[in-house]
């Protein structure tokens, strides 16, 4: 039978004939989708028209009128018939007759009805009293009657609508964010509510209200497929079930799936999610907006009066190079170019997470259509960057989404793909694949004071689990892929070596502590032999418990804990011969060795400044090397306070420190005198680097005493107030007695700031400890410092002496 066939059967034969007709357009196997709920909301139009038609003979001034999504001409197999029979306030009995003559043939066929009858004012004053009968106005379509009458309550919505938008909008969001607190999460719920949940249809439709108030709009690219997609799969559940319901259940899934053509319930699950997720981040994106608008409306009308009239320039405060913050939102900078510098989405990234702030939807798409792919291996910078990301905690969420929202994400890391939106089918996963990764990522961030590589186990965390995209055990391919994807990064043998191991053993420890026998030497012996070392034990046990902490509140507990805790104790104990002893010291090089009897001549610090570079990648059409940093060689001759003289220094500059050595020189037979040489590499914060010339006068200065710089650096904190953003775990400060025979090694983890190391230095200093040596390290956010520290003789601090130290630095730290 035809569209034609079935439209005449439904007005011809009346109730009988439109159920018929209804029947055969939903079980006709050649017609799905959007072109299926328009024919079968016309199907029910002509219908309705024939029942007005015969109930409104004589009758003026009354209009039906289609509202919510029947307003729309969506109309799934058992949606609700959305209906107000308005009128203009005359006969009233003649209404509530014509009335009756549509509401109960709708009855009678079953078929769910939510219906009004009102006059314009009364629909205009429910709408202004209720939002929810507001939003289905929004919608309204006329069906029959009087079209002027229809016309004129779409107007004078839409216009109610536009004028108190600034009052309805943040009560709609208001609403929005309760329904998702009860509701949860479309795209991580294994069985969602698709229209209730966060990112669902009731979503969809709220993001056509914004755009109507003119205050906002939504990105629209992608979401109107989102959209059709969930509609396909609510049509789908409907004529599986035979019921009105919006829950896609775990018994239906398989069915639903089958209705839509699609490989199996994984597959549906899967393109649920990524139309949740693009809905979402439309909803995140669009609210942001109208906050902005609101926010600009009532602060313009005081800057104008205080200006004298124009519109002010917006703030714009630097974050990093080529990133600036303007109206809570990171943005790029005016000079940014993309198309030029392939790091920028990355340092954008790790920028906006570390002060907490959201990526601008325009800087992300910027990104996205004009940034060039990294280089093979990554930059240093790159790598950076990425572990700044990481360790940036429950920021980083957000900036993921917006970064995977407009595929940067599976740019950088194309084996993303396999995990993304991919479900979980185990009680004890709250989250999908991708997700759960990233929230173990963000656990990985609190514990990064307790691991010598905070790098490495954020990397760790964010990978452990990518083999889940590939048949087989998910650990074992993991290892493979791993061990590729961190070369590309741009890691080293070794430390492709420990990540690999970390990603195909991240399961070994809980489940050994929880199914072996830990008295049974064998056990620990097995795990010792998988671990290898001290230091991938340590990052292991870190991974595990972040992991179980990502995966949901089943995954761990205080007894899960003392069980890994103490295989890992054991473990340790196997491992401990292993341990090294004090590293030899290289071999000087020549330009070492000439600084170092300069300095010694001269009696002041001498330096140079050395920019390290990569041979460019093959798609690099420049041809010019990848900068990696610039090397800082500083001799300067033994006396106090060397370490915080240069940190500061170089503070002051706005130098960032990512790698330092500090030891004691020889020098060639025959030269008098102690030299410290200290090898670091830095990069500039803003700009470009300083001069060489200038750094070694203000170091001669801060040696001398006549460069206050503690008080500089005050001066400047003071200038910049502090931004709200990502919280970082406390320093922590530890001795390990038994790393030296030579010297006490105090190691401080914290979080990297600008005279961090200053300020280690001075306390130091004022501790009355002798650096022998330095190891200062910058992994992303974190700064990883161990210091080589003895007494005024040479000889390693007293074990309580050490501790009170290290006591007396953290609560410098601290402060």
């Amino acid at each position: 039978m035809s569209s034609t066939d079935v439209h005449n059967e439904a007005e011809n034969s009346g109730p009988s004939g439109y159920a018929a007709a209804r029947l055969r357009l939903l079980t006709e196997g050649a017609r799905s989708g959007p072109p299926r709920r328009s024919a079968l909301a016309e199907l029910t139009d002509e219908w309705l028209t024939g029942l007005f038609a015969a109930g409104a003979e004589g009758l003026r001034g009354v209009s039906l009128v289609a509202v919510g999504g029947y307003g729309r001409g969506e109309l799934s197999p058992r949606s609700d018939l959305d209906l107000l029979l308005l009128h203009d306030g005359g006969d009233s009995k003649a209404v509530a007759a014509l009335a009756d003559r549509i509401w109960y043939p709708v009855w009678d066929l079953g078929l769910a009805l939510d219906h009004s009858v009102r006059t314009p004012a009364e629909a205009r004053k429910t709408a202004g009293e209720d939002l929810k009968v507001q939003l289905g106005l929004l919608d309204a379509r006329h069906i029959a009657g009087d079209l002027g009458l229809t016309a004129g309550l779409r107007t004078a919505v839409l216009a109610d609508w536009r004028n108190q938008a600034p009052k309805r909008l943040p009560e709609l969001q208001e609403l929005s964010a309760e329904r998702a607190e009860r509701q949860g999460e479309l795209q991580y719920l294994l069985e969602p509510d698709l229209k209730e949940a966060r990112g669902g249809l009731r979503d969809a439709t709220i993001l056509r209200a914004v755009a109507a108030s003119w205050l906002a709009d939504a990105p629209r690219e992608g979401l109107d497929d989102a959209r059709r997609r969930l509609l396909d799969v609510r049509d789908a559940l409907h004529l599986t079930t035979g019921r009105a319901t919006d829950r896609l259940a775990l018994q239906e899934q398989d069915q639903v799936a089958a209705e839509l053509g699609l490989l199996d319930a994984d597959t549906l699950l899967r393109q649920v999610y990524e139309a949740a997720r693009v809905i979402s981040y439309a909803s995140d994106v669009t609210w942001r907006e109208v906050g902005r608008v609101l926010r600009s409306r009532a602060v313009r009308p005081r800057l104008r009066a205080m200006l004298g009239g124009g519109k002010p320039p917006a703030e714009r405060s630097p974050l990093a190079e080529g990133v600036v913050e303007q109206d809570g939102e990171v943005v790029l900078a005016r000079a940014a170019r993309p198309e030029r510098d392939p790091v920028l989405p990355l340092r954008a990234a790790a920028a906006a997470a570390q002060a907490g702030l959201p990526l601008s939807l325009h800087a992300v798409r910027r990104m996205a259509a004009t940034g060039r792919s990294l280089p093979t291996p990554w930059p240093a910078e790159a790598r950076e960057q990425l572990v700044t990301l990481l360790g940036s905690g429950r920021p980083t969420v957000d900036v993921w989404e917006a970064l995977e929202a407009e595929g940067l994400i599976t740019r950088f890391l194309p084996d993303w793909e396999r995990v993304r939106c991919r479900p979980q089918r185990n009680a004890v996963h709250v989250w999908t694949v991708d997700r759960h990764l990233i929230e173990t990522a963000v656990r990985a961030s609190e514990f990064t004071r307790r691991v010598h590589r905070p790098d490495l186990l954020l990397v760790a965390a964010l990978l452990h689990d990518i083999g889940k995209g590939w048949p087989g055990d998910h650990s074992v391919a993991g290892e493979i892929i791993v061990k590729d994807v961190a070369a590309r990064i741009g890691f080293d043998r070794d430390e492709v070596t420990v990540l690999s191991t970390l990603v195909r053993h991240h399961l070994l420890l809980v489940e050994t502590a929880t199914r072996r026998d830990l008295e049974d030497p064998a056990t620990v012996r097995s795990v010792a032999e998988a671990v290898g070392s001290q230091g991938t034990l340590e990052l292991l046990h870190a991974l595990t418990e972040a992991d179980a902490l990502a995966t949901g509140p089943a995954a761990w507990s205080s007894w899960r804990g003392s069980l890994v805790a103490d295989l890992v104790k054991r473990v340790a104990a196997v491992l401990a011969g292993d341990d090294p002893d004090e590293p030899e010291a290289a071999a000087p090089t020549a330009e070492q060795e000439r600084l170092a009897i300069e300095a010694m001549a001269t009696g002041s610090p001498v330096l140079s400044l050395r920019a390290q570079t990569e041979p460019p990648a093959e798609d690099q059409p420049s041809g010019d090397p990848e900068p990696l940093g610039v090397e800082l060689l500083i001799a300067v001759p033994d006396q106090p306070g060397v370490l915080p003289a240069v940190a500061g220094v170089l503070a002051m500059h706005r130098l960032t420190v990512r790698t330092a050595e500090l030891r004691a020189q020889d020098l060639p037979d025959g030269v008098e005198g102690s030299v410290l040489l200290l090898n670091w590499r830095v990069a500039a914060e803003y700009g470009s680097l300083p001069q060489a010339a200038r750094l070694r006068a203000d170091l001669v200065r801060a040696l001398d005493g006549s460069l206050d710089i503690a008080g500089r650096l005050a001066e400047r904190d003071a200038a910049y107030p502090r931004r709200r953003g990502v919280v970082p775990p406390p320093p922590r400060v530890s001795v390990h007695p038994a790393a030296s025979r030579l010297a006490t090694v105090i190691e401080v983890r914290a979080q990297d700031a600008p005279g961090l190391l200053f300020r280690i230095g001075r306390a130091l200093e004022d501790a009355s400890v002798r650096v022998r040596s330095a190891h200062v390290s910058t992994l992303g956010a974190n700064a990883v410092d161990a210091f080589y520290v003895t007494g005024p003789e040479g000889a390693p601090l007293p074990g309580e002496e050490a501790a009170a130290v290290a006591r007396k630095l953290e609560e410098t730290l601290r402060g």
